[in-house]
C-alpha cells in the first residue's frame, strides 16, 4: 500500500518554479530537506524519481535550477561542485546521482527500493557500474553508425533483463537499477527515433517489456521530459557545429 500511495501523491504535485540567476537562496541548514535538481536533467532524474516512488514529496523539497543561468549562490555557498542533483540533509550537502538514490532508499521511510538476496545485489553493483559505460557507448553513436554502435549498449540490457525471471524490471522487481537507466533509455529512445528512425525495442522484446512497465509507475510518470524540447536540446547539443 506505500507504494500505491507513493504513486499517487506524485501524480498530484505541484512542481515548484525553477529558480535562475535572479532567484533569492533558500535558508541553508534550516531543518528542510532539499533537493537541487533540474527539471530536464537525467541524473538528477534518478533522485527525483526515488523520492516519489518512496512517498518523500513532504519531506524532501525540490528545488529546481536553470542550468542555463544558475543562481551564483549554488556553488558559492551550497554545492562547490555546482553540478545536481545534491541533497540537504542532516546538515550537510550530498551529490551524486547513484550515491544519491542508494541514500535515499537507506535513509528516508518507504517501500524499499533495493532487494535482499545476494544474488541480485550483486548484479545490482554490476550493472550500477555499466551505467556511465551505457549512456558514453549511445550518445557516442550519433556521429557514427547508430545501429552498430549503439546497439550492444541496448543488447546489454535486454541480456540482463533475462536474469532474473520474477518480474519485468532489471532486478525481477523494480529497483533503484532501474530508477539509475530510465532517465536515459527514456531519451534516447526519443532522441534515436526522431533523427535516426532507430527503434531501440525492435529485436528487443524484454526491453520493450521493460520500457512500457516502467512508464505505468506514477513515481516516474511526472519526472518524464517534454519529447519536443528534449529533440531540439540534443540536436543542439550534438549537431550544432555541423
Amino acid at each position: 500500500m506505500a507504494a500505491a500511495t507513493a504513486l499517487d501523491k506524485s501524480a498530484q504535485e505541484n512542481l515548484p518554479p525553477i529558480l535562475d540567476a535572479a532567484a533569492d537562496q533558500p535558508p541553508l541548514f534550516d531543518g528542510t530537506i532539499r533537493l537541487y535538481t533540474a527539471y530536464a536533467c537525467p541524473f538528477a532524474q534518478r533522485v527525483w524519481i526515488t523520492r516519489n516512488y518512496k512517498g518523500l514529496q513532504d519531506s524532501i523539497k525540490l528545488v529546481p535550477l536553470n542550468l542555463q543561468n544558475r543562481p551564483s549562490w549554488y556553488p558559492e555557498k551550497v554545492y562547490s561542485v555546482n553540478k545536481v542533483p545534491a541533497l540537504e540533509h542532516n546538515g550537510k550537502i550530498i551529490g551524486e546521482s547513484l550515491d544519491l538514490i542508494k541514500y535515499v532508499d537507506s535513509n528516508f521511510e518507504g517501500p524499499s527500493l533495493f532487494p535482499d538476496d545476494p544474488a541480485k545485489r550483486e548484479f545490482a553493483e554490476e550493472l550500477f557500474s555499466y551505467t556511465d559505460t551505457f549512456s558514453r557507448t549511445v550518445f557516442t553513436s550519433f556521429k557514427g553508425d547508430v545501429a552498430k554502435e549503439a546497439g550492444p549498449a541496448f543488447d546489454y540490457l535486454e541480456n540482463a533483463l533475462q536474469k532474473f525471471d520474477d518480474g519485468p524490471f532489471l532486478l525481477g522487481q523494480f529497483s533503484l537499477v532501474d530508477i539509475a537507466y530510465i532517465p536515459f533509455v527514456e531519451r534516447l529512445e526519443i532522441f534515436l527515433s526522431e533523427v535516426f528512425k532507430y527503434d531501440i525495442t525492435a529485436g528487443r522484446p524484454k526491453l520493450a517489456a521493460w520500457v512500457g512497465e516502467v512508464n505505468k509507475i506514477g513515481a516516474y510518470k511526472q519526472t518524464k521530459t517534454d519529447p519536443k524540447e528534449l529533440v531540439e536540446y540534443y540536436k543542439k547539443r550534438f549537431f550544432a557545429q555541423q
